[in-house]
């Protein structure tokens, strides 16, 4: 009790160092994801976006582990695949203890429900999805997984796309419906395990600023498409880049 008493308290004051003003029935309903399931804030196991609390596919296997969960069974339902066009079906079962029966989930992407972000990555976000269903199905989770959110799958709506262009450059916030870009950098940045403070300062150098919040919009967009894109085939190579950035400026005698 009083270790889930402790991570209720970190939860709520890294919630507000990342989010900022939360609201107090989604702080309540933060207290009780804690409570139930002992997701953790500082481990990206739950993310707070557009006022609403998403569980994370890393959240989701490490609730798993912690209920030692026996396996997870994942394989393509190929009647639905059709590679030449990039949509990809997966069906996953989960065992909770050798006596389950299995809990299955579905989850399909294809380009027109994935972000431009991730292009090329279908096969691997339909498993992920597949994933999250069956286990959030399995433990009862009603949250819906960050991995399957309507927007992070993109939209080539026009209404949209002028809406967004019509923001000022150098704001970071959002009314299009769209996450805001800091929310997206930050989600990048937990699902890869980079260091922030190095993104940074790369995103700076990247933007041809000094501070990343003097950027435009355009120039951070960028930079974060530039990011996800590079983390997802070559994360080995970016980390040589970022680290590039901790060592320090030689000065010329």
């Amino acid at each position: 009790m009083e270790i889930r008493t402790q991570l209720i308290r970190r939860n709520r004051n890294y919630a507000r160092r990342a989010w900022g003003h939360i609201p107090s029935p989604s702080m309540q309903t933060l207290e009780e994801l804690t409570r139930k399931y002992q997701l953790s804030v500082a481990l990206g196991d739950i993310q707070y976006i557009e006022q609403r609390w998403y569980v994370t596919h890393a959240g989701l296997l490490r609730l798993a582990e912690r209920r030692h969960c026996l396996g997870i069974r994942v394989w393509p339902a190929r009647e639905f695949c059709d590679p030449s066009v990039g949509r990809w079906v997966y069906k996953a079962t989960v065992y909770k203890s050798p006596r389950s029966r299995g809990f299955v989930g579905y989850g399909d992407a294809d380009p027109s429900n994935v972000s431009p972000l991730v292009r090329g990555a279908e096969m691997r976000i339909a498993e992920t999805r597949a994933v999250n269903r069956a286990l959030r199905k399995a433990y009862g989770i009603g949250l819906c997984s960050v991995e399957e959110l309507g927007w992070l799958s993109g939209s080539n709506d026009p209404a949209r796309e002028a809406q967004k262009k019509s923001i000022p450059a150098g704001q970071n916030g959002s009314n299009n419906g769209q996450p805001r870009l800091r929310d997206r950098l930050c989600l990048l940045i937990r699902q890869h395990q980079l260091d922030p403070n190095l993104v940074k300062q790369y995103a700076a150098d990247f933007c041809g600023t000094e501070a990343l919040r003097d950027a435009s919009r355009d120039l951070v967009e960028s930079f974060i498409t530039n990011l996800a894109e590079w983390a997802a085939k070559d994360r080995e190579g970016l980390l040589c880049k970022l680290n590039s950035y901790a060592q320090p400026n030689e000065v010329s005698s």
